[in-house]
């Protein structure tokens, strides 16, 4: 391994699509989120510095560990979870159609490191003693077992289509045939579903429900763990909104068919103007849909869209049979 080779994982890993860009582009994204929702409120929602001032406080305040909590697991929580979707960006195309650690089989290491915030969320709540963090972590894991599959299955769609486990790949096949994207739309409507539940926004928010359970299973948190357990939420955000733009809209394309250093600038003008697109879809889905009780969201999930899933596969394999997707 050279120095070169060394210079560029760190640079990627700590810089770009990595730690730096992924934690800006969080807060841009809840910014963004938050904004969008207060104006389709009739408000005027929150300053573009307004997330980083947020963070700033709650690093500033005492992070209490309870006196019932299993210390160990109540610390290595928020960590753990931070860790998992600050590695998944590097799998995801940002700029080209090849993501910087793009290797076959990174979509099922991206599907399983965006489900390891949940749980440690289960982990860290269970294990902090509180009798409400408890109650959240039982719904946390409801709901996971709730959208996962429907969401995995989604997801394995265009991989299927494409004949290939690796992100990029799948990129690179729907930026060759983009009129996929219309056969994709059933797989695209369970995807962003998923990413809902799995952020717990309205109306898949019932883990956190502060009207019923205080804040769910973080509701011991404070401080710098609390932050990380946010910021994990801001990252997790942008990086399923990566993925879905990756999978169903052909990530950085068309911008990737130029040359040269054009191509790079492009190429993430569009990649983010894609995830943007995503979380708008989101937020909107967030501002005009009322919360659904815990029995309702699994029904939703793993019946209609469950459903829907296994229906975009059959579409995906059928159409590949009589050669209509190349």
């Amino acid at each position: 391994m050279t120095t070169t080779t060394i210079a560029e994982g760190a640079f990627a890993l700590l810089v770009f699509p990595g730690l730096a860009f992924a934690v800006g582009y969080g807060l841009f994204a809840e910014f963004f989120d938050r904004k969008l929702t207060a104006r389709l409120q009739n408000r005027v929602g929150p300053g573009p510095t307004q997330p980083i001032a947020d963070y700033v406080k709650l690093f500033s305040n005492e992070s209490i560990v309870p006196e019932d909590a299993t210390s160990a697991v109540f610390r290595v929580a928020p960590l753990v979870a931070l860790a998992a979707v600050l590695t998944a960006i590097l799998y995801v195309p940002t700029y080209a159609t090849s993501a910087a650690a793009a290797f076959e089989g990174d979509l099922v290491v991206v599907l399983a490191l965006l489900a390891v915030p949940s749980v440690a969320l289960v982990f860290g709540g269970w294990h902090s003693g509180n009798a409400f963090s408890r109650i959240g972590t039982h719904r946390t894991l409801t709901q996971l077992f709730g959208y996962e599959v429907p969401f995995f299955l989604a997801c394995l769609a265009p991989a299927i289509a494409a004949e290939s486990w690796s992100i990029s790949a799948v990129t690179q096949y729907v930026a060759a045939h983009p009129l996929t994207i219309v056969v994709f739309v059933p797989g695209l409507i369970v995807a962003l579903a998923g990413l809902q539940a799995k952020l717990e926004r309205l109306p898949f928010d019932i883990p956190k429900a502060k009207t019923e359970l205080a804040g769910g299973a973080t509701v011991e948190y404070s401080g710098r763990k609390l932050a990380a357990l946010e910021l994990t939420k801001d990252v997790e955000f942008v990086v399923g909104a990566a993925l879905i733009a990756a999978l169903f809209l052909g990530g950085p394309f068309p911008a990737t068919v130029l040359g040269g250093p054009a191509a790079i600038a492009a190429g993430l003008g569009v990649f983010v103007v894609k995830t943007l697109a995503v979380v708008a879809t989101l937020s909107v889905l967030a501002a005009v849909v009322a919360r659904l009780r815990i029995e309702q969201m699994v029904r939703v999930h793993l019946t209609w869209l469950l459903g829907l899933a296994i229906a975009q596969i059959v579409i995906v394999i059928a159409l590949g049979t009589v050669e209509v997707i190349p």
